[in-house]
C-alpha cells in the first residue's frame, strides 16, 4: 500500500499576493512534488492589520493561480474568527489527514528567525515539517541561526532533510527550499508603488492588477490617476 503524498501548506497575509509569493509556490511544488496549498490569513498575528479585507485578498490569490497546476487556496483561515495562527490550522490538518499523512508548512526565511515568537512554536515540529525558503541574498545557515535566533537553532538541530525525505515521514523535519533567482517584489512595496501611482503592474498577475483596479484597492485617495499609465500599462 503506497503512503499518502506530500502536501504543502503556505501561510501569509498576501496583502496583496505577487509574483514572488507565486515564484515560491512554484519552487516548493517542483522541488517537492507535491500540491501546495496558499492559506490567506483572516487575521494575521504578527501584523498590526491587513489593507485589504480577507474575502479581497482570498479573490486576488485565487485569480492569481488560476490554471496553475498544483496550486490552490484553502480558505479555512478565512472562516475561523480569532488569530489566524499556524498551530490551529495545523492541528485541524493533521487532524484531517490522519497521523501517517507527511504535511509540510512553508515560511520565509525572515519567519524562521522570528518562529520563536510564534504561538505554541515548537509543537508544530510535531504536526508537519517545516520548509524555510532560501534566498539568494540572504542565507539561513546555523552560523546565522546562532546568532539572530538561537532558540530556533536548538529545535531544528538534527532536524534538516534533503527533499526527498519529507515525504518519507509525517512531520518533524527542517528543509531549505532555495530560490534560484532573487525576486524585488514585496507586499509592502507594492503597496506603496500602488498608493503613490508608481508603475506596479508587472510585478502580479494581468487578472489580479484588474481586480485591484477595479475594487480600488490600496489606492491613496490623494493621488488621481489616469485609467492606464502610459508607463505602466499591464
Amino acid at each position: 500500500m503506497s503512503s499518502p503524498p506530500l502536501r504543502v501548506f503556505y501561510g501569509g497575509s498576501f496583502d496583496p499576493v505577487h509574483n514572488g509569493h507565486l515564484a515560491i509556490a512554484r519552487a516548493a511544488r517542483d522541488l517537492l512534488h507535491a500540491e501546495v496549498a496558499l492559506v490567506p490569513a483572516r487575521d494575521p498575528p504578527h501584523k498590526d492589520a491587513t489593507h485589504a479585507d480577507a474575502d479581497q485578498r482570498a479573490q486576488l490569490l485565487a485569480l492569481a493561480i488560476e490554471g496553475e497546476p498544483g496550486l490552490r487556496v484553502d480558505p479555512r483561515e478565512l472562516h475561523r474568527a480569532g488569530p489566524s495562527y499556524t498551530f490551529d490550522t495545523l492541528t485541524e490538518l493533521r487532524a484531517e489527514a490522519g497521523p501517517g499523512a507527511p504535511l509540510a508548512w512553508l515560511v520565509g526565511a525572515d519567519s524562521v528567525l522570528q518562529l520563536h515568537t510564534w504561538h505554541r512554536w515548537r509543537e508544530l515540529f510535531d504536526l508537519a515539517h517545516i520548509v524555510a525558503v532560501q534566498r539568494p541574498d540572504a542565507r539561513l545557515d546555523a552560523a546565522r541561526l546562532r546568532e539572530q535566533a538561537p532558540q530556533v537553532l536548538a529545535q531544528i538541530n538534527g532536524r534538516w532533510l534533503p527533499p526527498d525525505a519529507l515525504a518519507e515521514g509525517p512531520a518533524g523535519g527542517f528543509l531549505l527550499l532555495p530560490l534560484a533567482q532573487l525576486r524585488p517584489e514585496s507586499s509592502t512595496e507594492l503597496r506603496r508603488r500602488i498608493a503613490a501611482g508608481e508603475p506596479w503592474r508587472e510585478w502580479v498577475p494581468a487578472a489580479v492588477a484588474a481586480r485591484i483596479d477595479s475594487l480600488h484597492l490600496y489606492r491613496n485617495p490623494a493621488v488621481i490617476l489616469p485609467a492606464f499609465p502610459s508607463s505602466d500599462r499591464p
